[in-house]
């Protein structure tokens, strides 16, 4: 097995005048536990019907792949299950599935979907297909090798339609989708970063007010890059050279929030402490510098800030203009976590501030556990390996 793991970012852009999104996405780990499935499914029309027939297409596919069926049988069940629009004569969902077997090779079904969109070394590498024909649907059918820096993009028609009639002739065509995101392949940007600036474009097209459920899914194959976060100190003294001597033992960037426990980080690594005076953010405390540390930051609301950012990253990522470039403790963390890492380790002290026993601070024990618990859980969706230690 090699050290790649896949990236995976999706959002989507609702119809004007509708409440739900008529394309779905589903991804979902396999049973062997190496393998991934993604589906992005398509229902005609839009509002209601369109979601409930995505929503059932994707899980579908997904659930019966992922149990280890073949994708071609899984295709074919589904295949013959969609029913037929007697006025368009189209299905009623269409459908692009990836399965990323242990992050070596690429399995890709289409169906109707635009199709599926990979950069290799910056450029886009047309893969081959074989047509198959199922219950008289065209059903494209791919295997490719994964080479690291890969980025898949799939699609729902909402993204070549964007600008149709109005600051575009014939719509976004693939090959300027191809084009304009090809000047991201080496920024090193997320799949969710990704995601949000192909549809940033796309809704900048649609003027604001897209015609058509508009969605993406971005996969990037990387290294996994593990990193090390340690928040707050141990509740029994004595546990603070061990939990120091895990935490630095291990591989990656080490992150030290809290003003305690960087003094004790500080004493175990016999280098001295040394506060910034600047602030960049005035909401944020400044950070601090430990020789061996990777960044030094204040604990509880400079974590809750990250939190609040790891909120919005799952949703529509809008904040990420903010954390992106700031150079505040809590924006710092944010790109180590969500962009750089992959494999996190938490070094969580259970120790009980006495400074935060003050009834006129908002802040208690309670808080700062539920904050580690919902951020871990944020991360775990991003698709980040989270392993949590207390002391």
């Amino acid at each position: 097995m090699n050290d790649l793991c896949a990236d995976i970012g999706y959002n989507s852009l609702i119809k004007k005048g509708e409440q739900l999104c008529g394309d779905h996405v589903e991804v979902v780990p396999c049973e062997d536990g190496e393998s991934t499935i993604v589906v992005l499914a398509d229902g005609l029309g839009s509002g209601v019907k369109a979601s409930i027939l995505s929503t059932l297409t994707a899980k579908i596919i997904s659930t019966m792949t992922a149990a280890g069926m073949k994708v071609e049988d899984t295709v074919k069940t589904v295949v013959a299950t969609l029913p037929t629009c007697s006025v368009r004569q189209v299905a009623y969902s269409t459908f692009t599935i990836i399965r990323l077997i242990k992050n070596e090779f690429a399995e890709i079904i289409q169906f109707d979907n635009p199709d599926a969109i990979l950069l290799r070394d910056g450029e886009c590498y047309e893969f081959p297909k074989t047509e198959m024909n199922i219950d008289g649907k065209k059903i494209y059918s791919s295997k490719i090798a994964l080479q690291e820096n890969d980025i898949f993009i799939i699609m729902s028609d909402g993204c070549i339609h964007a600008g149709v009639g109005m600051s575009l002739n014939f719509g976004w065509e693939r090959k300027d989708i191809i084009e304009y995101m090809a000047t991201f392949y080496s920024v090193g940007f997320t799949a969710k970063t990704l995601t949000t600036i192909l549809l940033d474009e796309c809704n900048r097209l649609y003027g604001g007010s897209p015609y058509d459920d508009t969605t993406a899914c971005i996969i990037k194959i990387r290294k996994r890059v593990p990193m090390n976060l340690l928040f707050g100190p141990p509740s029994k003294r004595e546990d603070a050279p061990k939990m120091m001597s895990l935490f630095f033992s291990k591989e990656g960037k080490h992150i030290v929030c809290g003003g305690t426990t960087s003094t004790i980080a500080a004493q175990y690594l016999g280098k001295p402490l040394i506060p910034k005076l600047d602030f960049p953010d005035p909401k944020i405390p400044p950070i601090a510098e430990i020789e061996g540390v990777d960044l030094v930051t204040e604990g509880v609301i400079t974590m809750n800030k990250v939190l609040e950012y790891a909120r919005n990253y799952l949703a529509d990522n809008d904040a990420y203009s903010e954390w992106s470039y700031k150079r505040d403790g809590a924006s710092q963390i944010c790109r180590l976590l969500f962009e750089e890492a992959t494999d996190i380790n938490f070094y969580v002290g259970k120790a009980i501030n006495p400074a935060h026993q003050n009834p006129d601070l908002p802040i208690t024990f309670n808080i700062k556990m539920s904050i580690v618990q919902e951020l871990a859980d944020c991360l775990e969706k991003m698709g980040k390996r989270i392993r949590v230690s207390y002391f």
